[in-house]
């Protein structure tokens, strides 16, 4: 499999060593994207574009939708903006009760934190669940077994 097809199509299967190859790569894409002013944005988003082709080949080896990833992508932030809100909320019930809305929003922080630690677990875990799982040893509904290695 070319680098094209590993990470701009959504079809077929790939097995775990590309995944890996692929999701490294992808990684230091994000890191530099992360530095370059006015363009990095856009690199970013085909980053992740490339990044839901790749966990999506992946899952589909291991006999599953691509819509799987639907479920950490949108936990992430639901649980984080949640907690952000939870940060705001608190603030304002203390100033209308004559608290002290600094020392509610510090201790409220506590939550946010705890909300983006949930969050990067279940990232982490679904992708090493992703990057280690077995693929289906056979054909199946998604194409043949991907060959052990990738010409990346």
């Amino acid at each position: 499999m070319d680098w094209k097809s590993l990470f701009f199509t959504a079809d077929g299967r790939i097995g775990r060593q590309a995944f890996w190859i692929g999701w490294l790569t992808l990684l230091g894409v994000h890191m530099v994207a992360g530095w370059i002013p006015l363009i990095g944005w856009a690199l970013g988003l085909v980053a992740l574009f490339a990044s839901v082709c790749l966990y999506t080949k992946r899952l589909h080896d291991m006999g599953r939708s691509g819509w799987w990833q639907v479920l950490p992508i949108v936990f992430g932030p639901v649980v984080v903006v949640s907690a952000a809100l939870g940060v705001g909320i608190s603030a304002i019930i203390a100033g209308a009760t004559d608290g002290r809305a600094d020392f509610a929003a510090l201790a409220s922080l506590g939550g946010l934190f705890g909300a983006l630690a949930l969050a990067a677990v279940v990232v982490i875990g679904f992708t090493i669940w992703v990057g280690v799982s077995q693929g289906q040893a056979g054909e199946n509904r998604y194409g043949e077994p991907p060959a052990d290695l990738v010409a990346v």
